[in-house]
């Protein structure tokens, strides 16, 4: 992995399902050493999420790619002992427990800083680590519900909906990868040392909320659920071709409005004073969208779409996994990697982001049987062959 950005840094990871595993795969690609710690009654319950492939996850095999995992009873003493050793010389723990749980173990934070100084330790969890509701579980959807993604998702006249994917835990991943990287450079910059990066679910999904706060604060506004438009912003709605497929326009920028309504043959539109500007357009937002309508109802969407690249107007069909697969974007950009399952049956995963010119991520090895690394992971920690054979015989891995 020499090459990467993030080569040399030693990640050890404690976590399980989304949000920290996801977190350390981000390292994994861009060349940090993860050590996957999980419990050998069965490991992370992401392994039987979803599609089973001869029993293992198909998520599996890419949320832990460039990943070694080891098996620990950390409810043994012999097994606590191994993790102290991994984190003694550990730049990033992640772990996503619930608050208190590794204090119960013996992995308070003042404990891990004085082991290790240098260690910077990322901590995942529904509600971060204070607060009164710090002890309480909270998953992806509970994040998503308090950070007040839900709310605004859907329909006016119907329930708050899903976005279709654990969108909470992914984004609390990312912000809790930026910090990490934060508190690694300042320590790098300043020769400091470690210290804890705190993410709460709830609150990564709250700080990508807009100009909610504000909008509330001043004016007493409470942003409700719109269905496929945006509020304030005109056009910019999904629209339903003649074939029943779907497209996303986004012509609310001034001069790409009038590109927009001349390319559909509606020249008096894109004439009119009055629609010059969004104000304008929102106030007369249903006779626009009637508009667009009637136009995508007329055409197929291959049509629709090209007329719309033509006059070089933001629009995209609605994707499925199928479109993405034979799109030439999506293949010119390498988002699709090839691999191979464990029994040399080929497949694709996701691709690399972000793109990095000078040194990019890449997959080494996707996701790694249970245990797969535990004689190779303990005898670097200076175990011998009678040592990791008692430890197994103890229950310890």
């Amino acid at each position: 992995m020499t090459g990467k950005p993030l080569h040399g840094l030693r990640v050890i990871e404690l976590g399980s399902l989304i949000a920290g595993p996801f977190a350390a795969r981000i390292c994994a690609e861009f060349g940090a050493e993860v050590i996957k710690v999980e419990s050998p009654d069965g490991g992370d319950p992401l392994r039987k999420w979803r599609k089973l492939y001869q029993g293992t996850s198909l998520w599996w095999f890419v949320q832990a790619r460039n990943k070694r995992c080891i098996t620990l009873n950390l409810k043994h003493p012999e097994g606590r002992e191994v993790l102290r050793r991994l984190l003694a010389d550990a730049d990033l723990l992640i772990e996503n427990f619930r608050p208190g749980v590794l204090e119960k173990l013996g992995f308070d934070w003042d404990s891990l800083h004085a082991l290790n100084p240098k260690l910077v330790m990322l901590r995942l969890s529904g509600f971060g680590q204070s607060g009164p509701l710090k002890d309480q579980p909270g998953f992806g959807a509970v994040g998503e519900s308090m950070g007040g993604l839900r709310y605004i998702t859907g329909f006016e006249d119907r329930p708050p909906v899903r976005t279709g994917i654990s969108i909470g835990d992914s984004i609390a991943a990312l912000w809790g990868v930026i910090g990490a990287l934060m508190a690694l450079r300042e320590r790098e910059v300043r020769g400091g040392t470690g210290q804890v990066v705190d993410v709460a679910l709830y609150e990564a999904v709250f700080a990508m909320m807009e100009s909610m706060v504000p909008e509330f604060d001043v004016m007493g506004f409470v942003r409700e659920r719109s269905g496929n438009i945006m509020p304030g912003i005109t056009p910019s709605s999904i629209h339903t071709c003649a074939d029943g497929r779907h497209i996303q326009i986004g012509a609310n920028g001034d001069a790409i409005f009038q590109r927009f309504m001349q390319a559909i043959g509606r020249d008096d539109l894109a004439a009119d004073p009055s629609l010059a500007d969004n104000a304008g357009r929102d106030a007369r937002r249903d006779e626009l969208y009637g508009a667009i309508d009637r136009w995508a109802a007329s055409l197929p969407l291959d049509q629709a779409e090209a007329l719309l690249q033509a006059a070089e107007v933001p629009a995209s069909r609605i994707f499925s996994v199928a479109d993405m697969f034979r799109d030439p974007q999506f293949l010119a950009r390498d988002m699709f990697l090839k691999g191979n399952l464990p029994d040399g049956q080929a497949f694709q995963m996701p691709g690399i982001v972000p793109k990095l010119q000078g040194t990019p991520g890449s997959v080494e090895w996707t996701g790694p049987a249970l245990g797969e690394h535990n004689d190779q992971v303990l005898t670097e920690l200076g175990y011998s062959p009678q040592q990791i054979n008692s430890l197994r015989e103890q229950g310890c891995i």
